[in-house]
């Protein structure tokens, strides 16, 4: 038996090789919009919303209805545009349910614990592993699939899954695993649960660097990343994916962003208030000398 096959439009960022996703069941005119991106230049100290408004004008181009602004995980790499695009399309803001574990680590670590409470109520809802949803007429099922962090999740739409950090295009590999609450273990059996899913399921990647020069994509299969992938595909074990992503994470400098977008993310991609002179500021956490 055949899945639902929703439309899917891709919003590549070139600034932070992200991707959003307009994800569509045209029979119903219904839409959710996943991983959407603010446009952040951090030596200027600006926030824009260029690349949010592009899905903006996509959906009001189709004439679709928003039901979801989803995140697929506290992002350490971008601003998150979860909440301007419920803000100008509507919608309810998702996130998996364990995004409590990433905001009590870091609301501590920026000492904003008294501003961002940890409970993910910056959200509207609080998806459950196994928990399923709907996008218009098409059955949406989550899974947890953590491991790049321990909020992560995938959401499977038809035949569709949108898996965020979890896993790249084959010829790139998987996600760090490196941040608080990140395991290589737990990353390697999460993607155990993505290719246990039909060989023909389509998989869209949060990120693309187009390694070799090649040109940028982002969508590829199950069957592709299970024997292709050069991290996890092939059938290599868990101890030996283990040894290769640890040592390549190692080597690994942050994410340019990374101080920027977790505390703005915490916040469901909200911009912390403005102080008493009108002013919005970020946190920069400094070592002490």
């Amino acid at each position: 038996m055949s899945m639902p096959r929703p439309d899917v439009a891709a919003f590549f960022d070139p600034d932070t090789c992200s991707v959003a996703y307009l994800v569509s069941d045209l029979a119903t005119g219904t839409a959710a919009v996943i991983d959407a991106v603010l446009d952040y230049d951090p030596k200027a100290g600006r926030v824009a919303t260029r690349s949010a408004d592009r899905v903006v004008a996509a959906v009001k181009e189709a004439g679709l209805t928003v039901e979801w602004a989803l995140e697929t995980h506290i992002h350490a790499d971008h601003l998150a545009a979860g909440a301007y695009i419920k803000s100008r399309l509507g919608g309810r803001l998702g996130i998996g349910e364990h995004v409590t574990a990433v905001q009590r680590h870091f609301t501590q670590f920026y000492n904003i614990a008294d501003q961002v409470p940890a409970d993910g109520s910056q959200f509207d809802h609080k998806f459950t592993d196994g928990e399923t949803f709907r996008v218009g007429g098409i059955e949406a099922r989550v899974l947890h699939t953590p491991g790049h962090t321990p909020a992560c999740v995938t959401y499977l739409i038809g035949d569709a899954a949108f898996v965020g950090d979890t896993i790249f295009m084959p010829d790139y590999g998987t996600a760090r695993c490196d941040f608080p609450g990140g395991s290589a273990r737990r990353l390697y059996r999460s993607i155990g649960r993505l290719f246990a899913l039909p060989p023909q399921t389509r998989v869209f990647v949060g990120h693309d660097y187009a390694p070799n020069d090649r040109a940028y994509a982002w969508e590829t299969t199950v069957v592709e990343e299970r024997e292709r992938n050069i991290h996890v595909g092939g059938g290599r074990s868990e101890d030996g994916f283990v040894q290769v992503r640890e040592e390549r994470d190692r080597a690994l400098e942050p994410p340019n962003l990374i101080l920027a977008a977790i505390q703005v993310n915490l916040r469901g991609g909200r911009l912390p208030e403005p102080e008493a002179n009108g002013t919005t500021y970020l946190k920069i956490p400094l070592n002490r000398l």
